[in-house]
């Protein structure tokens, strides 16, 4: 003989069935834009030879950052990050556009590139080796007791002569 389900029975299997759609959401990745927004109609109405410097800034705006020496560049950086709940962000894409401008103010030569050239530096250990003696603990600690003159001694603190 066949039982009919019970309300409660069928309570636990909608609400089972709620939290597994929700536990599989939090698992999604989270997308996040970085840097210069990087609109391709925009960036490929730049023309060497035909903008000038106010053009490319009323087109893409302010750049990401300026050369501070040698030739007269901006910089637009993008980056797209992706990452999972509790995992370090993974670069998805990433572009570098140079804006090299002549002594005119105008727009010369328009150099891009992309994730290839990204270069991952991994840190070797949690120690920076630095040059000199290693000290320990209580040479911190003690390490300058008679090294600094007392008050009334030649060349000491204040009060000496």
């Amino acid at each position: 003989m066949l039982k009919a389900p019970s309300a409660n029975g069928r309570m636990f299997k909608i609400a089972a069935l709620g939290c597994a759609v929700l536990a599989l959401g939090a698992c999604s990745s989270i997308r996040e834009s970085r840097g210069f927004v990087n609109d391709a109609v925009l960036v490929n109405a730049v023309q060497p030879g035909i903008d000038n410097r106010r053009s490319v800034e009323g087109m893409l705006g302010r750049p990401t950052f300026e050369s501070q020496y040698g030739e007269n560049t901006w910089y637009y950086i993008s980056s797209i990050t992706g990452r999972r709940p509790f995992v370090r962000p993974r670069i998805r894409d990433h572009s570098v556009m140079a804006i090299q401008f002549d002594d005119e103010g105008n727009v010369a030569t328009i150099e891009r590139s992309g994730i290839d050239e990204v270069v991952y530096l991994q840190p070797d250990g949690d120690k920076t080796p630095t040059l000199g003696r290693e000290r320990g603990f209580l040479e911190d600690l003690f390490g300058n007791i008679g090294q600094v003159g007392g008050a009334g001694v030649p060349g000491g603190g204040p009060g000496g002569p």
